[in-house]
């Protein structure tokens, strides 16, 4: 029981890094599927975890209390509620702190893209000393940054705001108010751009180095195909019910599951926190072969399959504030 639950934590995160195609591609871009997958990237990473120490309880490996009380409070309420809280108020005053500076200083022009790693650096390490979730808290403050930049912007257009032709320099943005959001949130998709060529790279060799034939195991035959052609559509079937997606756009949902670093990560981490070594083996076995088989398969159908979405309708809705 407890093994299961945790390969299930362990495969749960999707990793949008090792297929850009299907991401945002600007920051107006409120395309359903794309901002549908986006967003699911970016909080599955954190909702995980509970059950990544719910598993590591079973397992009698970590203290879940009687009855999993201190799993449920500790590990998912507080862990939880903490990590969203921190990050969603670091986010909102470094936010209204930045475009408070641009537009009435014309200070902190420029250089966004250490300002996000800078917080996201101090959402991580706070949450972590608060012993809440690391990767809520920076998703939470990434939602929280954005908020405020879009609301003090005005800006709601779908096409991405252009830096005023007068700017002395291509990395200087405007101090206006309403684009000094806008050109903030342009320059760190590019830069997030540029990392994730740079994390494909990193991803597939780490990958490529851990492989062996002896990690091959008879299980993967009939678990991966009931992964990707069964598990993964019917839950976000059952997710998405009720919501404006077609069916069309619930099946690429469906499909575009691909794992990739968040795996790697809950795997050493269960590793390193007392998982028994006789389901050592067979766990990192399973996981590198569903990794390496989602990169290949989901790496090779992302491009085509985009193309073919756009040709049947894809459209440019009204923006989401």
């Amino acid at each position: 029981m407890g093994a299961a639950v945790l390969l299930g934590a362990i495969l749960a995160p999707t990793d949008p890094v090792l297929a850009s195609d299907k991401q945002v591609e600007h920051p107006f871009d409120s395309n359903p599927l794309r901002f549908s997958l986006t967003g699911e990237a970016g909080w599955n990473d954190g909702t995980a975890f509970p059950f990544v120490m719910l598993g590591l309880g079973l397992l009698g490996v970590h203290d879940v209390g009687w009855g999993g009380w201190r799993w449920l409070v500790v590990d998912v309420l507080w862990a939880g509620m903490a990590g969203v809280a921190i990050g969603a108020l670091l986010g909102t005053c470094i936010g209204r702190l930045v475009v408070y500076l641009r537009a009435a200083h014309r200070e902190a022009l420029g250089l966004d893209e250490f300002l996000t790693l800078g917080l996201i650096g101090l959402s991580y390490g706070a949450a972590l000393l608060c012993h809440a979730y690391g990767f809520l808290a920076v998703f939470a403050a990434g939602l929280a940054m954005r908020r405020i930049e879009a609301s003090r912007s005005g800006n709601r257009t779908a096409e991405p705001v252009r830096a005023p032709k007068q700017a002395p320099h291509p990395h200087v943005v405007s101090p206006e108010p309403q684009h000094a959001g806008g050109h903030r949130a342009q320059a760190v998709l590019h830069f997030n751009e540029q990392l994730e060529r740079i994390g494909e790279v990193g991803v597939v060799v780490t990958i490529g180095a851990m492989l062996s034939w002896e990690l091959l195991m008879p299980e993967a035959l009939w678990f991966l195909p009931l992964l990707f052609l069964f598990i993964r559509p019917v839950s976000v079937e059952l997710a998405l019910l009720g919501s404006s997606l077609s069916g069309t756009e619930r099946r690429f949902v469906g499909w575009f599951g691909i794992r990739g670093v968040g795996s790697l990560y809950y795997l050493l981490y269960t590793i390193n926190n007392g998982l028994p070594e006789h389901l050592a083996p067979r766990l990192v076995a399973i996981t590198l072969t569903v990794v390496t088989i989602s990169i290949f398969m989901h790496g090779i159908s992302v491009t085509p399959l985009m193309a073919l979405y756009g040709r049947q309708g894809e459209s440019i809705r009204e923006p989401w504030p």
